[in-house]
């Protein structure tokens, strides 16, 4: 899989990134993909067997039947998809999930219904967006002080809603 971009101040050259359909793995299931080119993520389908009914509350792991190899200084990053967020509360745990490119196991999504309702994730639905990200090598500095700035340690709403 060639992960392409727009050209653009900010891009750069594709990503090459290896992918692995894991044996059982229904092969017409498509692979991660965007649905317009200008779209910031891949789509994730379910790659399970059986329906997963998620109750209110209720979380579940889905598997994607895929294994990546990204190249190093590469990451992955999953996403909730918006629309099944706004309409049905169906959002992702420990989001942004975080692929390292050491990680050699089957992408498996942690899905939450955190809305009221029952909801069925079948084979094939598109459950999650994948984002391919550089990374940055820090090396932190242990000082005694911190330079000041004109934020300070002003958070958790501190500018107000307007």
């Amino acid at each position: 899989m060639t992960v392409k971009s727009r050209k653009s101040s900010t891009s750069s050259e594709p990503v090459r990134i290896q992918i692995k359909r894991l044996p059982g793995r229904d092969p017409n299931l498509p692979l991660p993909g965007r649905q317009t080119p200008d779209s910031a993520g891949l789509d994730i389908s379910a790659a399970n067997e059986e329906p997963i009914t998620l109750l209110p509350g209720a979380r579940a792991l889905v598997p994607t039947g895929l294994v990546l190899a990204l190249p190093h200084g590469i990451e992955a990053q999953i996403r909730p998809r918006s629309g099944l967020a706004l309409r049905h509360g169906i959002t992702l745990l420990n989001t942004p999930g975080t692929i390292d490119p050491d990680y050699r196991g089957e992408l498996q999504i942690i899905v939450i219904n955190l809305g009221q309702e029952p909801f069925t994730i079948k084979k094939g639905d598109r459950i999650a967006q994948m984002v391919i990200s550089r990374l940055v090598a820090a090396e932190l500095e242990e000082v005694a002080e911190l330079p000041t700035s004109g934020r300070g340690a002003g958070g958790f709403g501190h500018s107000g809603l307007q």
